[in-house]
């Protein structure tokens, strides 16, 4: 068997098959419990700062 065959055959098998636990794994990463308040936090990031724009830094200025 020549290389090509056998890089093909892994390619076609072995490969797929880490690929798809690979999306596997990360289908049940985005929907674990308690990432919905994760996800919210960053999808309200353009909101946080409605009256002014953010400091440089992004953190708030001391009072």
């Amino acid at each position: 068997m020549d290389t090509y065959s056998l890089l093909r055959q892994i390619a076609d098998s072995w490969f797929l098959l880490a690929m798809f636990i690979f999306f596997i794994g990360v289908v049940i990463f985005a929907f674990r419990p308690g990432s919905t308040k994760v996800y919210d936090d960053v999808a309200d990031i353009p909101f946080r700062h409605e009256d002014k724009p953010a400091p440089r830094g992004g953190r708030p200025e001391e009072a």
